[in-house]
């Protein structure tokens, strides 16, 4: 049969390798992400530990990282870590690079291997002695991948530092950091109040996440009573490693997209399914022959499904290779930092036999229904009928009933593709709170040490700031110490003066907190509501002043005139992991909302001078009269005007930030919609074939009423009403599943209800049209019958 209809074998093999190919993609990606080992020795044993308040994971201080350390009696080793900018002299400039900070044994805690050389030793921890790097392979081959490099010096924010370890390729260059320095805590980092670092650990052989837990809540408790002032309320949670990092919502999407190409590989069973039942009462005076000659029920049903079985694994063995392509396409559209580095984007043996059995399944589905109509014929009837009659009825319903599940499918997953359509014009109209056309931003971070003192700090921002506001097409520029459309850099507790007070520190209020230089509004365009922007006489020296946002205020100050408030807030140290003591903050000025992350939501927000609370790493902002891209390069002449030896960090257009913070949701967006699209297509292929072969079965039928004076148009009207039929009917039972999916994806989704009847209805009406189009053709085609011709057909 496969040789004897090629043009049927082509299309069933086209629709499953495409139906195979876009599961196997898809559930690559699932698998590397949530299913699979991480790529560790006893990777059961890796585990988070972080500290926990009013029930949300924090970082950890360095005091309370060391103390559990000490006092803790489930782990073999605890690890802690930071993320850092370094500036590395390479041959042409410095160049600013992402780097870590880890305490020694951080790289073989976990097993990761070396191309040569060794992890940090436990004396490369001691300040002063701490000048040691670790390179990723990335990297080494960047600066020349010189085999000779353990024990050479490279430069590291001007000063030398010895290459100890060079990482083996592979799982290492998929980190976020391209090298490592020894993480040695200076006697002014030890405190228990400044949470910056993370903690990894492996537990001890047979120690159970549940006693690991226990011992946490032991060790943080007896460091609470220690240092209640800062530790009263502050536990730990204890955590395995593996997606650990996830958010809910995005393990959520990638079960969600694993459920629509599911949907669409349903699809594809379905149509093929069609064909086959069609081909198969083409087919009825051949069985009925076959069953004449002796041939019984079991041998014709086993025939025509081990024909469905070798179509399934042609497609399949299509679907593969298909499945490779799509995987790369899907990897190549992926945001930055939003997947783990352990996952390993591989056909491996795993996916290869899970594609083999999907196969095989989709091969039983598609091929029993054929084969048991195949194996009911009766071959009296079928012989004395000429093959028109037997189960050509019961077959033609299966095959209505086929289509009609293949559009209540189809609107269910077509309305997923609505929503998350609908939900990513939501996002793109939500006002930032800024104006992000013309703007220019980079980071300039300096090394530990690089000011004597903060005047000399305030001084070089002030030079900055100057330098580039005289550079030739910029119009303002300003300095923010957190990172715009990404987040304020601390989050931090506060009180209200003359407001409640609180026995446990850990239960005041939090706000995000940043310092701006006096250009900031203006630079990027965010509008003050009430009151007064800051200015160049709000210095060190006089009133401490802050603005809030409009969250803030209608949060903590409802009932209140904000203006005439204050908030107690503890000094952030410049350049030290460190608090001071609580100062007071006169509010003067509320600020519209700026929207951080994914948009989503206004969180409080408090801004105050640069020249009243300094750091030694901030973020430029620069306002340009022309593209801003196109200046990039004088922008960094002005810098280096000032600095020759500073490099400019993640230098990019805030339209560019922007699209980067919309990167997750349009990715999803966009293999909703591509499946969708899919499911669109096999629908309209199923109702075509359906609707061309019913054409071809009432050939004298139509001839008849051609010829008895029925005019063409009734006759195209007569099979667009057939389709219209059974559209209307899948697409009455795709309306509950539409619900049952705008339901499950409402976590991922902004500004769209359940019940979003404009996307259900738009998407019903597409789907609609589409049956429509597909049976035109053959309705045309049925009406074009020359009647004395079809009259005259056996």
């Amino acid at each position: 049969m496969l040789r004897k209809n090629p043009g049927l074998t082509a299309a069933v093999i086209a629709t499953l390798m495409l139906g195979i190919g876009a599961t196997t993609a898809i559930y690559t990606v699932v698998y590397a992400v949530l299913l699979a080992p991480l790529p560790y020795p006893h990777p059961e044993q890796l585990v988070m530990v972080w500290s926990k308040v009013n029930g949300h994971n924090n970082g950890m201080s360095a005091g309370d990282f060391l103390d559990w350390k000490e006092q803790n009696t489930s782990f073999q080793q605890l690890a802690a870590w930071t993320g850092s900018s370094f500036n590395l002299a390479t041959q042409d400039q410095p160049e600013e690079f992402d780097g870590m900070r880890s305490t020694p044994g951080w790289f073989s805690m976990q097993g990761i291997p070396f191309l040569s050389g060794r992890d940090f030793l436990p004396e490369e921890g001691v300040p002063g002695r701490d000048h040691a790097v670790i390179l990723t392979y990335k990297l080494w081959n960047r600066l020349g991948a010189n085999r000779g490099v353990i024990g050479q010096a490279i430069r590291i924010n001007g000063e030398p530092y010895t290459v100890v370890g060079v990482l083996s390729a592979g799982l290492a260059d998929r980190f976020d950091f391209e090298f490592a320095v020894p993480l040695a805590f200076r006697p002014e980092q030890i405190n228990h109040d400044y949470h910056w670092l993370l903690t990894m650990g492996r537990l001890k052989p047979g120690v159970t996440l549940q006693q690991a837990q226990a011992d946490m809540d032991a060790v943080t408790s007896h460091i609470a009573a220690a240092y209640p002032t800062t530790n009263k309320g502050w536990g730990a949670s204890v955590e395995h490693l593996q997606n650990d990092f996830l958010p809910p919502e995005r393990i959520h999407n990638l079960w969600l997209l694993l459920g629509a190409v599911g949907f669409v590989l349903l699809i594809t069973c379905l149509n093929i399914a069609n064909l086959l039942l069609a081909k198969g009462a083409a087919r009825q005076r051949e069985i009925a022959i076959r069953s004449s000659v002796g041939a019984n029920r079991r041998q014709i049903f086993g025939q025509f499904l081990t024909e469905s079985l070798v179509l399934a694994l042609l497609g399949g063995g299509l679907g593969i290779a298909l499945g490779v392509g799509l995987l790369r396409a899907i990897l190549s559209i992926v945001p930055e930092g939003i997947l783990p580095t352990e996952a390993n984007f591989q056909l491996d043996i795993h996916v290869l036999i899970v594609a083999l059995a999907v196969t095989t399944l989709a091969g039983l589905l598609f091929g029993c229904a054929p084969a048991w109509y195949a194996s009911r014929v009766d071959p009296g009837e079928s012989l004395k009928e000429g093959g028109r009659s037997g189960t050509g009825t019961g077959s033609h319903k299966l095959r209505r009933g086929l289509i009609i599940g293949e559009f209540g499918l189809a609107l269910s997953l077509l309305a997923g593709a609505g929503l998350a359509i609908h939900s990513f014009w939501n996002l793109t109209r939500v006002d930032l709170g800024v104006r992000t056309d013309h703007v220019l931003i980079f980071g300039l971070h300096q090394r530990q040490g690089r000011f004597a003192n903060p005047e000399e700090m305030n001084t070089y921002n002030q030079q900055m700031l100057s330098v580039l506001r005289s550079a030739p097409g910029v119009l303002a520029a300003a300095t923010v110490t957190g990172a715009p459309l990404r987040g304020p850099s601390d989050g931090m507790p506060f009180t209200l003066v003359g407001g409640p007070t609180y026995n446990d520190p850990s239960q005041r209020p939090g706000t995000g907190f940043q310092s701006v230089s006096p250009d900031y509004y203006k630079t990027f365009g965010i509008q003050i509501v009430k009151g007064r922007s800051f200015s160049e006489q709000d210095t060190a020296s006089s009133v401490r002043v802050a603005m809030v946002n409009e969250e803030f205020a209608s949060r903590y100050l409802k009932g209140m005139d904000p203006l005439q408030q204050r908030v107690s807030i503890e000094q952030v140290i410049p350049g030290l992991p460190k608090l001071g003591p609580a100062v007071d903050w006169q509010i003067v000025g509320i600020f519209h909302n700026v929207r951080y992350g994914d948009f989503r939501d206004a969180y409080p927000e408090v801004d105050v001078p640069f020249a009243q609370s300094l750091s030694p790493g901030v973020t430029i902002g620069v306002r340009t009269a022309e593209d801003p891209a196109a200046m990039s390069k004088t922008i960094a002449a002005a810098v280096h005007s000032v600095d020759p030896q500073i490099a400019l960090a993640r230098l990019r257009t805030l339209d560019q930030v922007k699209d980067e913070s919309l990167g997750e949701d349009r990715y999803t967006m966009v293999l909703f919609a591509s499946f969708a699209g899919v499911a669109l297509l096999l629908a309209a292929v199923g109702i075509y074939g359906l609707m061309a072969y019913s054409v071809s079965q009432r050939t004298q039928e139509i001839g008849l009423r051609l010829a008895l004076g029925s005019g063409r148009q009734r006759v195209i009207w007569l099979i667009l009403r057939e389709a219209s039929l059974l559209a209307v009917i899948g697409l009455g039972i795709g309306f509950a599943g539409s619900v049952l999916v705008g339901r499950t994806m409402q976590t991922t989704l902004y500004g769209v209800g359940v019940m979003d009847l404009w996307v259900i209805v738009s998407v019903g009406v597409i789907l609609f049209l589409t049956a429509l189009f597909a049976s035109y053709l053959p309705a045309r085609r049925a009406a074009g019958i020359d009647p004395m011709r079809a009259l005259r057909t056996d």
